[in-house]
């Protein structure tokens, strides 16, 4: 899949490759309102990563139903569109809209966002407002919906199966990390924002054990995501219990990278002699005593 965020509504990468072949779309951000995102700089290269402050820029979600769904229509790739909000009718608000839009398959709840209404603290990080908010949304949207987890968390598998219960069809693991950096030159942060969601290779094995937790936790799909550069990155979270993954920060270096990995994947189901549904959930531990 294209990963939220890195992919805008896949237009802009229709010219380097065939999005026709992928497993689906994750659109940016949508919210209720337009957004005009956080004041620049709002990324900053870190090592192995990309540390960004957005600021979830976008049209709003009429635009984005009115102007961006019925292009991705005609790819006849599932299209999941990534919800954000400030308090749950925002979430509902939206989800209600993506409702009446059919070429919306589904829907991916971005928690890692501050509810106003409970102090600012994220959606993510409460399993009472996990619950709230994804129970809210599934009662207006009877098509797939996930939930996208936060990392930021000290048990991220409880908020798995919080989502799981309040009704989620799949989970997503994981989102940013939150991060900082400092340009020492001006001593100001490295992004307008101080801090920001780091993604990209240096986050990859955070993101490898959440999923290997978040899986034996919940009997919904998980869908892996978190540094995936190589088909071997992608491998690593299907064996660590992932039914599906999604790459993000790799198309900013290499707009291409979606296909080397499907193709990668597929070369070494063939050379293992295995079907990719057999490798999902396929980890040997270690033996304790070996």
């Amino acid at each position: 899949m294209l990963a939220s965020g890195c992919c805008g509504y896949g237009d802009e990468l229709a010219r380097f490759v065939d999005l026709s072949r992928l497993g689906a779309i994750m659109v940016k951000g949508t919210t209720r309102e337009p957004r005009a995102g956080n004041p620049p700089p709002r990324i900053a290269e870190t090592p192995s990563g990309l540390l960004n402050s957005i600021g979830l820029q976008n049209p709003g979600v009429d635009a984005v139903i009115r102007d961006k769904l019925p292009w991705l229509a005609q790819l006849g790739v599932p299209v999941i569109v990534n919800v954000s909000g400030a308090l749950v009718s925002d979430y509902v608000y939206c989800a209600e809209r993506l409702e009446d839009a059919p070429t919306a398959n589904a829907i991916e709840l971005n928690v890692s966002c501050p509810n106003v209404k409970a102090g600012g603290i994220m959606f993510g990080t409460d399993e009472a407002a996990l619950r709230e908010v994804t129970a809210a949304v599934r009662t207006v949207f009877d098509r797939t919906l996930i939930v996208k987890l936060t990392p930021n968390v000290t048990n991220i598998a409880r908020l798995a199966v919080a989502a799981q219960e309040a009704g989620a069809d799949a989970v997503s693991a994981i989102n940013t990390l939150v991060g900082m950096a400092v340009d020492v030159g001006t001593r100001r942060p490295a992004i307008h924002n101080t801090v920001g969601g780091l993604s990209g290779p240096a986050i990859k094995p955070v993101a490898v054990r959440c999923t290997w937790e978040v899986a034996r936790a919940v009997d919904i799909p998980v869908i892996g995501m978190g540094g995936i550069s190589t088909a071997e990155d992608a491998l690593e979270f299907i064996i660590a219990g992932a039914s599906a993954v999604a790459v993000g920060t790799a198309s900013l270096v290499d707009p291409e990278v979606y296909l080397e990995v499907v193709d990668g994947i597929g070369a070494f189901c063939e050379a293992e002699h295995v079907k990719l549904r057999d490798l999902v959930g396929s980890l040997k531990l270690w033996d304790v005593c070996g």
